[in-house]
């Protein structure tokens, strides 16, 4: 995106960089939710909770 728009906002390939932005709002959370979850198991079996 960065050296396309440098060139010509025409040369960036929108779609590409949608897809991206909506693959980070969906990992982000997926994965903060992944540790949360397996904190809570580790802290559960530790008898910490």
């Amino acid at each position: 995106m960065g050296v396309g728009s440098t060139r010509r906002l025409s040369a960036v390939r929108w779609e590409v960089a949608r897809r991206i932005v909506y693959a980070w709002e969906l990992t982000i959370p997926a994965a903060a939710a992944a540790i949360a979850g397996l904190s809570y198991d580790l802290l559960s079996l530790a008898g910490l909770r």
